[in-house]
């Protein structure tokens, strides 16, 4: 079987939950028994997200292969059951090193460097590695940023070439984009997402899926509206309304057909729902809990709650598992540094977690609230 293409891209406002929405979609067709790889395009000139600090950006997540990466690449082995590499991480700053490095070296034999073909086609072998290299039935590769940023128009570029490189029934084009609620008038404005939606058509690319993401339900007066002025059919506009846990997406997607629909589109044969381990999972989810536990986090990037979100997801992960009630609170060390009386606080904790973190700022809270948890016992 030759590997299918899905592009995920993203329109309106950054955080929308795209990372989740392509891991769920993965998610989806694994349990289907098709062989999944993905990847995540990021537009900054970092080389990698190593050097990037967490308390801006988020977490810096480590693959096996010590691949340091965006923390969106932990949704998708978490979603995908899958231990990804260094492939699936691909910044803007690794496509200009390598092809400055290769003009360098007379590889371009004298031509001319510039975006199309070069860039593009850095791009486009990024693309193509990850598919041969993992052997995969599908390669999803979400795009960062939003539809209309300047610094993702190779990438937005490429991905539109792609789909006449390997055949129009070999790619497909998700748009997940946000419905935002005025107040003043008590509705959701379709405007935003239409906008969007035109943005990336006047970029020579027609989604196949639109994600309609929301904080409000969805009428389906909006989704006909977006249908009617966007030209993508009624049945592949999937509303997506935030939920409690992101673990609930496949399923919220898969009772939008979303399956039946990629299967159509990409010429994929299918089952009927097969997803029982994560159905049963999610049922955990909401199900009684007759044990509490109390996990302490000290940690020192505190300004956002994505410094640490591999770390308290793997937490609240092992308490559904084990039916319990899970509660985290963060711990300032350098808090402890400037006042060691708030390190008695760790004793009201079932456990504490101490987390690394780039310098030498707050180690030693971190290591004085290691010693009290030795001294008095506490996991």
């Amino acid at each position: 079987m030759r590997t299918k293409f899905i592009f995920v891209t993203g329109g309106v406002l950054s955080g929308l939950g795209k990372g989740v929405t392509a891991a769920s979609i993965g998610n989806l067709l694994r349990s289907q028994g098709f062989k999944v790889w993905m990847q995540k395009f990021d537009q900054y000139l970092n080389v990698d997200a190593g050097t990037i600090n967490p308390g801006k950006h988020g977490e810096v997540f480590v693959l096996d292969d010590g691949a340091e990466t965006d923390l969106d690449l932990g949704h998708y082995e978490r979603f995908i059951d899958t231990s990804l590499n260094r492939t699936s991480s691909v910044m803007t700053g690794q496509i200009y090193k390598a092809i400055l490095d290769n003009e360098r070296a007379g590889k371009y034999l004298g031509q001319d460097i510039q975006v199309i073909p070069h860039v593009t086609d850095e791009v486009k072998l990024r693309i193509n590695n990850a598919a041969e290299k993992s052997k995969c039935d599908v390669l999803i590769t979400e795009i960062g940023g939003t539809i209309g940023d300047y610094e993702g128009m190779h990438f937005i570029e490429a991905i539109r070439q792609m789909k006449y490189d390997v055949g129009e029934n070999n790619v497909l084009y998700v748009h997940v984009g946000f419905l935002p609620y005025l107040a003043a008038s008590e509705e959701l404005k379709s405007k935003p997402l239409q906008n969007s939606i035109h943005d990336l058509q006047a970029l020579g690319i027609q989604p196949d899926i639109v994600i309609a993401r929301a904080d409000s339900p969805v009428t389906e007066n909006v989704l006909a509206k977006i249908s009617l002025f966007c030209g993508v059919e009624r049945e592949a506009i999937i509303p997506l309304e935030t939920v409690d846990s992101i673990y609930k997406v496949p399923q919220i997607l898969q009772k939008n057909n979303l399956e039946k629909i990629v299967a159509q589109k990409l010429h994929l044969k299918i089952k009927a729902n097969n997803n029982r381990k994560w159905n049963e999972f999610v049922k955990k989810i909401d199900s009684k809990k007759p044990k509490k536990v109390k996990i302490g986090l000290v940690g020192k990037y505190m300004t956002m709650k994505d410094t640490y979100f591999s770390v308290t997801e793997s937490l609240k992960l092992a308490a559904i598992w084990n039916n319990a009630d899970f509660k985290c609170e963060w711990i300032d060390a350098e808090g402890i540094e400037k006042d060691h009386q708030k390190v008695k606080k760790i004793k009201e904790f079932d456990g504490i977690i101490v987390p690394g973190g780039f310098g030498g700022r707050g180690a030693e809270g971190k290591i004085m609230a290691i010693e009290y948890a030795r001294v008095h016992k506490i996991p």
